[in-house]
């Protein structure tokens, strides 16, 4: 695996070439397919160097991490347009990525908790370097203490597990079975706070809204993903502590996601509806992962890509229309089905994957999750009824509200997107919807 890293350190010089902008995204496109051309379809670790291996569960993580990260650079040509740092802004991203393909390959407890908490400083730097509004500092200052306060309980107890059993290797850790509810609670806290759990949520709103296009891409994308790849591996020793305690978290998510329904429909601004959207999304994955079943634990890591794929999609959607308008607000947003008719095809596509509709993965994916909730309470039906009907809700809100009605009196004249935008468009939604003709690959990882 140390091959991919090594590609991917030899990238970094190419930042600083003048006029090399778009040639990093073509060398990390050659990276990415070499990676699908070496089909790593196997749900044990192979490829095993050092610390790094790659399974199932990590390929398909690291295949989106490396796909959102050229999609940024894409989305984000205003940065290099105006020269707004953008040497120092490819080379963010390219540190972010190799963290990121370094935790989702490494076979150790304590190396992923390493790489998970080192991944949160470059986007810190993408939010406070490249956000809009000046309370872009006070989303820093909120992310960055909301996931450090919870960690350190995190690390602790990984040390208690290798004072344990003088190993924190994945497969080692497998053979036992931890039955103490602080070692529970303190491994899977800063996990829920990444996802984010309900009650928890609160930094992420913020993060969006003041993050730039391509920060709030890999946070939709990537972050969110952290936490439920940190949960799918550590369950697997503490399954005795999860039969006995995950039906609490299982019912905040669920009542959660349900209230962030809710509360999407209220929203004025494009991008905070999309980041409480992303909010009770997550809501339905934790509490299918947290059944610790055949279908949820599937289902959560087929959901997880969809989402990153098609709320990225959304965030790229709104980014356009904000660089048109010059507003995220719905009052301005409004007609846009005569400002930019071409564009109205992609909303619809995006804002119907967003609800699940078929063929998107999306389906597939909280098809799984429902199976599971409902097999392991038929009590859960009558929110997730809830939650099923609001997803639609907030979706068709989002739809409707920004293409029809009458159009803003600021704007003249009407305006068609760059053939990069759609390219950038269509590069979120294929996937997304052919991969459910490959939806073995997320079904054989256990």
């Amino acid at each position: 695996m140390l091959k991919f890293i090594m590609m991917l350190i030899f990238i970094f010089p190419v930042c600083f070439i003048f006029n090399f902008f778009w040639m990093v995204q073509i060398l990390l496109f050659f990276m990415m397919f070499i990676m699908i051309l070496m089909n790593y379809s196997l749900n044990y670790f192979m490829n095993i160097s050092y610390f790094l291996g790659i399974d199932i569960l990590s390929n398909n993580l690291v295949l989106l991490s490396i796909w959102i990260c050229v999609l940024m650079i894409n989305a984000s040509s205003m940065i290099n347009k105006f020269n707004n740092y953008n040497y120092l802004f490819l080379l963010n991203i390219l540190i972010l990525l190799f963290f990121l393909i370094l935790t989702f390959m490494s076979m150790n407890l304590f190396m992923f908790y390493l790489f998970f908490e080192s991944s949160l400083i470059p986007t810190l730097f993408l939010i406070l370097g490249w956000g809009y509004q000046p309370e872009r500092l006070q989303a820093g200052v909120y992310l960055l203490f909301y996931t450090l306060l919870v960690s350190l309980p995190t690390l602790i107890s990984i040390f208690y597990l290798y004072n344990n059993i003088m190993s924190l290797n994945y497969y080692i850790l497998s053979n036992y079975l931890f039955n103490y509810d602080l070692l529970y609670l303190t491994l899977i806290l800063s996990f829920l706070v990444k996802m984010p759990m309900f009650l928890v949520h609160l930094w992420l709103p913020k993060a969006h809204v003041e993050a730039p296009v391509s920060g709030s891409m890999i946070l939709a994308g990537i972050m969110l993903k952290l936490g439920g790849y940190g949960l799918l591996r550590i369950f697997s020793f503490l399954q005795i502590s999860g039969l006995k305690y995950n039906y609490i978290l299982i019912s905040i998510s669920l009542v959660g996601g349900f209230l962030i329904s809710l509360i999407c429909l209220c929203q004025t601004d494009l991008k905070s509806l999309i980041a409480y959207s992303s909010i009770s999304h997550m809501g339905i994955v934790l509490s299918g992962l947290l059944t610790l079943n055949y279908w949820g634990l599937n289902g959560s890591l087929i959901l997880m890509i969809a989402h990153g794929l098609c709320s990225s999609g959304l965030f790229c959607l709104a980014n356009i229309t904000y660089e048109r308008l010059g507003s995220r607000s719905l009052l301005i947003n409004k007609g846009l089905l005569n400002f930019m008719p071409s564009m109205t095809l992609w909303w619809f596509l995006l804002c119907v994957c967003n609800m699940a509709a078929p063929p998107s993965l999306n389906l597939l994916g909280e098809i799984s999750l429902l199976n599971s909730i409902i097999s392991w309470s038929w009590l859960s039906m009558i929110v997730l009824s809830f939650l099923s009907f609001f997803g639609a809700a907030y979706s068709l809100y989002l739809y409707a509200y920004t293409q029809h009605g009458k159009n803003f009196s600021g704007l003249y004249c009407f305006s068609v997107g760059k053939i990069r935008e759609y390219l950038l468009l269509f590069l979120h939604w294929f996937p997304l919807n052919l991969l459910i003709l490959k939806s073995d690959m997320c079904m054989i990882w256990i």
